[in-house]
């Protein structure tokens, strides 16, 4: 699984904000920023950019993993998060384009040579940022993960200004992640490669003589090297200083040579030369392009012959940057992979937590293992076990009881009410991620038609005397420049505008509120109102609320729309300033105006009347929002689940065409059509008001994948393949607008046919026209496709389905990683002397309970110790088991 974090927190405001940078650009938790010297891309040679670099060239290559399914249990994911933004100022920039001294820098990201994320275009600017923030769900045995700097050109090819890849090692080896400056390297078009190769390889003696027979099957994925997108590849097997070569196949990345290539060995043959089979792309005019390497040790074959997939490798690179000539990224980068064990071994630790909420302590300072939990875990890592944790009682239908219990301990340590929920605490943490599990699809509809106008209006504003530009105000004036004065006024008015509608609209949501938030924010209201009865805290009930749903859920939603899915790029820098100016209002309205004029933005007190007469509206809506039954909701303990299976979880026009009938001209098949997928089916109509619409159910859905662009000279393209009940296989050919756009709707299918058991493990990435596959160039229409399927590649977001193994694994893993502290916690308890002797006995009884949570909490991590290492070891026995055992 791939995963990506916040990075800033100014205030109380928690948003992940672009800061200034060196150029950059980047992802994963990963950061990027860009470092002086960022080489301009028109001074550089043009590639194409298409595959990943390897540090090191092994001798014997492995066998490839299957990637077309998810994990089953015991077998291992991986989680790699990251976000992208550029850090601090750009110097000594050269720019790309010497005319206009300026470059338009936009970042690719690959997994293996699988876009699988844009960023935006930076637009005649020599210090870029992104802010981007990605999650990725991949199977085990990814190789690379790169990020591609490029210049965007209006006309012709945009210009490749350089990459950073690292390899799954690589990060790997840095458990705590990736945090650093690293130089961007040139693209060599020797390093980009990718594929794989079948191949046959044994030693055989025959009456007088040995013979090294080389069986070239075949080889997928090859990397596109000619303009059609394609590659006319051929192999060629070397050894001892001999060269044989097999037949040309053109215009394929798909290619079947089926070919016996053989090498006499001298009877003085042990080791020796190493045998080397490279693919080619062929050329008529100029040089031949070099497509990939597989290397075996002569000593190797000998002892057993190899047959199977191997994974095609670049030439051995010399270079490991350019000195920084090119500019560098600023990459933060964190790999989580685990091995996730079936559910009963996880039973135990989640009945324990569980335990914590049903049966609380009879005293409020005892210990439960809940409680062991915070205080174990770093607090670095309290974010995503609280996003865990909430999504495990989700599944349990009990996480209104978990908010409870955090909830109660936190108001109940907290003397001055000023500091209510300030800390990073794991109640904190818990009640933010919990909105934002449960309550994405009501933020979307209180704030998305605002934000969408926002950005369509783009309106000049400006409160600040030091930042106003008039030479801006052409945009709000035909009659000549404004005076501050007046840029003062007139953005007054379009602010109060927004934040008008923005009232009205949360205000008015009382009814799109989920019922778990409204109870949860009820119970909220009631510890703090126990807790502070004084007169002079009444505001305190109504901020403790205002606190998680304006500050930590609205503002963070306003001024950064894209991280919240709201709008599919980043606001320019004039609309970012309107949405920061609309999130500070906002924050001050979720503090009931009690900061107003305390501040150093004096400039804003022209929004204050606006700000200090919403308030009444505010305490009106708190008081509606939490008048709501809860009995029902916590005794039902039913399992939350992000969509009702008949919910729409993404929609939006699409290019539609069927396989059928593609003997007509590429662009008179596609048609404009609107599809809505739920848990469900994928449907469409003509428009969104049509009143006939197309449904396929989900679970017919076999194959979810992209299509090459040269299968109909259309970029951007997916394939949609369904069985009927008797069997029949029929696709449907669907064009996304760009890049984002196609990987965020093969996730969201991917994700809705998650449980489908008829998924294929193979696909044809073309299609059949003129009486043959486009990819790989058969005939047979039925032939079993040439390229593996990705239906385990999904992005992560909030819509993601519950999964209790993965998220109880992470808990224990940030258990064990706390094991020493709880040993201490529990000697401690062990330790500890009682004071009075007449509180002796009820003492010894509290200091029992405490030690017995420990305890229980170190067992429970003991035995899912020892059921991954026995695991671990039956994956090893089972590889010994398979390898093949040397000749006699």
């Amino acid at each position: 699984m791939f995963l990506h974090r916040l990075a800033l927190s100014p205030a109380c405001l928690s948003y992940v904000a672009p800061v200034k940078g060196r150029a950059a650009s980047g992802w994963c938790t990963a950061h990027q920023y860009g470092r002086p010297n960022l080489r301009p891309a028109d001074q550089e040679e043009e590639e194409k950019v298409t595959a990943t670099e390897e540090e090191t060239l092994p001798a014997f290559p492995a066998c490839l993993p299957d990637f077309s399914h998810p994990l089953s249990p015991g077998k291992v994911s991986a989680c790699l998060p990251g976000e992208c933004w550029a850090r601090e100022p750009l110097e000594n920039l050269t720019p790309a384009n010497e005319g206009s001294g300026t470059s338009d820098p936009y970042c690719i990201i690959k997994v293996d040579n699988e876009v699988v994320a844009r960023t935006a275009t930076v637009w005649r600017n020599l210090n870029p940022f992104w802010g981007e923030e990605y999650t990725l769900h991949l199977p085990m045995g990814f190789h690379n993960l790169s990020f591609y700097m490029l210049d965007e050109d209006t006309i012709g090819h945009d210009d490749v200004i350089g990459k950073v890849s690292l390899s799954r090692e690589y990060i790997a080896s840095h458990p705590r992640g990736i945090d650093s400056w690293i130089n961007l390297s040139r693209v060599d078009p020797n390093e980009e490669v990718q594929g794989e190769i079948s191949l046959e390889l044994q030693v055989l003696k025959e009456a007088h003589r040995r013979v090294l027979c080389c069986h070239v099957i075949e080889a997928r994925d090859l990397a596109p090297r000619d303009i059609s997108g394609t590659s006319d590849p051929f192999a060629r097997v070397l050894w001892n200083g001999q060269v044989l070569e097999t037949a040309i196949i053109k215009k394929t990345r798909f290619p079947h040579w089926d070919e016996v290539l053989e090498f006499v060995l001298e009877e003085e043959t042990a080791g020796g030369a190493p045998l080397t089979i490279e693919v080619w792309d062929w050329d008529m005019v100029g040089k031949n392009d070099f497509l990939g390497r597989v290397e075996f040790s002569l000593e190797a074959l000998q002892q057993a012959p190899l047959k199977g997939w191997y994974r095609l490798l670049p030439f051995p690179s010399a270079e490991e940057d350019a000195g920084g000539k090119l500019g560098a990224l600023r990459l933060r980068v964190r790999l989580a992979e685990d091995r996730i064990l079936p559910s009963r071994y996880y039973q135990p630790l989640v009945d324990l937590l569980v335990e914590s909420i049903l049966c609380p302590p009879e005293e409020k300072d005892d210990v439960t293992p809940l409680a062991v939990l915070e205080e174990v875990c770093s607090v670095e890592s309290r974010q995503d076990v609280a996003t865990k944790l909430v999504k495990i009682f989700l599944g349990q239908g009990l996480v209104v009881p978990f908010l409870d219990y955090l909830n109660l301990h936190e108001v109940s340590r907290t003397m001055d009410p000023n500091t209510l929920f300030r800390s990073n605490s794991l109640a904190s943490k818990s009640m933010e991620q919990f909105m934002k599990v449960v309550g994405m699809p009501y933020l979307h509809e209180v704030l998305k038609p605002i934000i969408n106008r926002i950005f369509e209006e783009k309106k000049y504003v400006e409160l600040d005397p030091c930042k106003i530009e008039p030479s801006r105000t052409r945009r709000i004036s035909f009659k000549g420049s404004l005076s501050e004065a007046q840029i003062r006024d007139s953005s007054l008015e379009v602010l109060k505008g927004y934040l008008r509608d923005i009232t009205e609209s949360i205000v008015g949501s009382l009814g799109k509120c989920p019922h778990t938030m409204r109870v949860a924010f009820k119970k909220l209201h009631g510890f703090v109102e126990d807790q502070f009865p004084e007169a002079e805290n009444q505001d305190t009930k109504y901020i403790a609320i205002s606190g998680f749903l304006f500050l930590r859920f609205f503002a963070p939603a306003i001024l950064t729309p894209k991280l919240f899915n709201l709008r599919d790029q980043h606001a320019d820098p004039q609309t970012s300033r309107t949405l920061l100016l609309l999130a500070k209002a906002v924050q001050s309205i979720g503090n009931l105006g009690l900061q107003l004029g305390h501040g150093k933005e004096q400039w804003m007190e022209p929004l204050h009347p606006f700000i200090l007469s919403s308030i009444g509206r505010v305490k009106d809506f708190l008081d509606r929002l939490i008048d709501v039954d809860s009995e029902n909701e916590v005794s039902e303990n039913q399992s939350w689940t992000p969509f009702h299976p008949s919910a729409t979880i993404k929609e939006g026009y699409l290019q539609k065409r069927k396989a059928e009938g593609l003997h007509l001209v590429s662009r008179f098949t596609f048609k404009k059509r609107y599809f809505w997928l739920s848990n469900e089916t994928l449907s469409y109509s003509r428009s969104p008001d049509w009143q006939v619409r197309t449904s396929i159910p989900v679970q017919r859905i076999c194959v979810v994948e992209r299509v090459d662009e040269n299968a109909f000279q259309q970029s951007h393209m997916m394939q949609i393949s369904t069985r009927d009940n008797g069997g029949q296989l029929s696709t449907m050919y669907i064009q996304c607008k760009n890049i984002n756009e196609l990987n965020q709707w093969l996730s969201a299918i991917r994700k809705a046919t998650i449980s489908n058991e008829c998924m294929l493990p193979f696909c044809h990435p073309g299609a059949f026209r003129g009486n043959r596959w486009t990819c790989c160039l058969q005939t047979d229409r039925t032939v079993r496709g040439c390229s593996r399927t990705h239906s385990a590649v999904t992005l992560g977001d909030w819509s993601d389905p519950l999964d209790p193994d993965t998220e109880a694994q992470m808990v224990y893993r940030q258990l064990l990683l706390g094991r020493d502290k709880l040993r201490e916690k529990c000697l401690a308890f062990a330790s500890k002397e009682t004071t009075l002797e007449q509180d002796k006995g009820a003492q010894e009884e509290t200091r029992d309970r405490r030690m017995a949570a420990a305890a229980r909490l170190l067992e429970v991590i003991q035995d899912l110790e020892q059921a991954h290492n026995a695991f671990e070891h039956q994956e090893e026995e089972e590889r010994a088991a398979a390898s093949p055992a040397p000749n006699p």
